[in-house]
């Protein structure tokens, strides 16, 4: 299996590429800190010996770019059987409060950089005729969420919404049961991202626990997820109807 995944520098991305290297699988790895992609690629030669890495320096809202940096690591591991867009931002900030470019950083990169990103791995995967897409979404995706939240969760519901429309055109077509689509929604796992929060949220799981759920999920090519299943099954469900004082406290 050759899998290529955005934003693998750091947090999820990083680990998926350990835990995916540990299944045998080939890897493409792009990020726009490639010091951090030099150093996961030494350390996967180390602890996965025999998995050919091949990285690219990609920041997914340079849209011209996508596409480029895709078909070239495609051409160098001589073809691409998964594609997981996981590159994301979360730096959002209170609707009007003085920091619109937090926002808009959010959904350019969550958003159309995803997209452009979907769109470079369907080209591959209509090309070859055969492929999996994985878009990482979040539970926040379920409702829309106050402050610093606001952009962010709608961003993962568009993006989830996007990876659905994909599918719901190839389960129609002629690539029906050869391009499969996966759109995983983690919870609260601990990463870059998660910042503070990840010492004071009693639901928070550790990066690697967090990740081997959202890895197993991506083997088993489930067209959804909930991840770690539990709770984020269940709480999933209850966010998505709660009244919006539990909302907030969810979220």
């Amino acid at each position: 299996m050759r899998t290529l995944i955005t934003g693998a520098s750091s947090g999820l991305g990083a680990e998926m590429a350990r835990q995916l290297a540990a299944r045998g699988h080939d890897l493409a790895l792009t990020a726009r800190r490639t010091d951090r992609l030099d150093d996961l690629r030494a350390e996967i030669g180390e602890t996965s010996p025999g998995v050919r890495v091949a990285t690219a320096p990609l920041d997914v809202t340079e849209l011209a770019t996508v596409p480029r940096v895709v078909d070239g690591l495609r051409a160098e591991l001589g073809g691409l059987e998964r594609v997981v867009v996981n590159a994301g931002a979360g730096k959002g900030r209170p609707i009007g409060s003085g920091r619109p470019d937090a926002n808009i950083e959010t959904l350019m990169t969550n958003v159309v950089g995803a997209l452009a990103t979907m769109e470079a791995a369907m080209a591959v995967f209509r090309d070859q005729g055969h492929g999996h897409l994985v878009v990482v979404s979040s539970v926040m995706s379920v409702r829309a969420m106050p402050r610093h939240m606001t952009a962010y969760a709608a961003s993962k519901a568009a993006v989830a919404r996007l990876a659905e429309g994909v599918r719901a055109e190839v389960d129609a077509g002629d690539l029906a049961g050869r391009v499969r689509v996966t759109v995983l929604h983690p919870g609260y796992i601990v990463s870059e991202m998660t910042g503070a929060k990840s010492g004071r949220t009693p639901l928070m799981v550790d990066t690697e626990t967090g990740v081997r759920a959202m890895v197993e999920a991506i083997e088993k090519e489930v067209p959804r997820a909930y991840l770690p299943r539990w709770p984020w099954e269940v709480l999933a469900r209850v966010l998505a109807v709660a009244p919006p004082r539990l909302a907030r406290r969810l979220g």
